[in-house]
């Protein structure tokens, strides 16, 4: 049973679009489970019906107006640089109305909707592939992964957009009398669900790069001061989410296969940028050809 596991990391998901598709329409690869979380959520189910255009389509014209119906952030460019800056209105309304988020991302949940239709879902909920999204249950603190097999249209739509909100930047939802957020902030890289469900080949595109290349610039006001800080802390996952899937892989004899950004795309993947996002797809493309071609190379006899 074949796997593809994809981790959170915003924007950069559109790196991860673009390893999917060489592994898939390149490669070839037929997966049984498509298991995703945050951004990986967004891509999974188009994955899974094997529509690599539409889905490309959507990851290189997204912007910061289809993710956010109240955006927290203004974006300013210096020198090249994109500077992330508090949008005072947009936050002081959210404390007027008594929000406990900076920000709201309803136009995410839309674009999802109009993105996945009934019939497609339908396609894949009686079809033999699993298609798993990854959310944080805040109230009870645990992890929770919802197959689109248990689900109906609406609610497999709505957590794969629980799935992406990144609180307390994006919506804080409530659902079954509990309160979610983002999957990344308890499994950011879920290689243990995939080899709990069964997969014995499991192909992981973590939006990180292997080691720390270059200093982080840690941000000049409040706001982008925790952005950093939660980047801080979702690293931590990161790592521990790897390390347990790699110790279960071995003692299961199940194959791992990592793909790493070879470098640091982005310092907030929370910026939606189409032209970035383009570029990081084809980067993700052309890796995966690369690191395949490295390892057809290594087997050789």
């Amino acid at each position: 049973m074949r796997a593809l596991v994809i981790s959170g990391g915003g924007s950069k998901g559109a790196f991860a679009g673009g390893v999917a598709e060489y592994l898939i329409k390149e490669k070839k690869y037929k997966y049984d489970l498509f298991l995703g979380t945050s951004t990986g959520s967004l891509l999974i189910s188009h994955l899974a019906l094997g529509k690599l255009d539409e889905i490309h389509d959507i990851y290189t014209n997204v912007d910061m107006n289809k993710i956010f119906n109240i955006n927290p952030f203004i974006i300013k460019n210096k020198n090249g640089v994109d500077i992330v800056t508090i949008n005072h209105f947009s936050i002081i309304r959210q404390f007027l109305f008594k929000k406990r988020t900076f920000g709201e991302s309803k136009s995410l949940l839309k674009l999802i909707k109009s993105s996945l239709s009934i019939t497609e879902f339908n396609e894949l909920k009686s079809s033999d592939v699993d298609v798993v999204v990854t959310v944080t249950n805040i109230s009870n603190d645990e992890t929770e992964f919802k197959s689109i097999k248990d689900c109906t249209y609406d609610e497999f739509c709505e957590w794969i957009w629980i799935s992406g909100n990144y609180v307390p930047f994006i919506s804080l939802v409530t659902k079954n009398e509990c309160e979610y957020g983002d999957g990344g902030f308890s499994s950011l890289v879920p290689i243990q669900a995939a080899i709990l469900r069964g997969a014995t080949e499991v192909d992981v595109v973590i939006l990180e790069t292997e080691t720390k290349k270059t200093k982080q610039i840690v941000g000049k006001n409040p706001f982008s001061l925790l952005i950093d800080l939660f980047r801080i802390t979702l690293g931590q996952v990161e790592k521990q989410n790897i390390t347990i899937g790699r110790l279960m892989a071995g003692n299961r004899d199940v194959k791992l296969n990592l793909y790493y950004t070879p470098i640091k795309l982005t310092n907030n993947a929370l910026i939606f940028n189409k032209k970035d996002m383009t570029k990081w797809w084809k980067q993700g493309f052309d890796y995966a050809h690369k690191k395949s071609t490295i390892m057809s190379e290594v087997l050789l006899p």
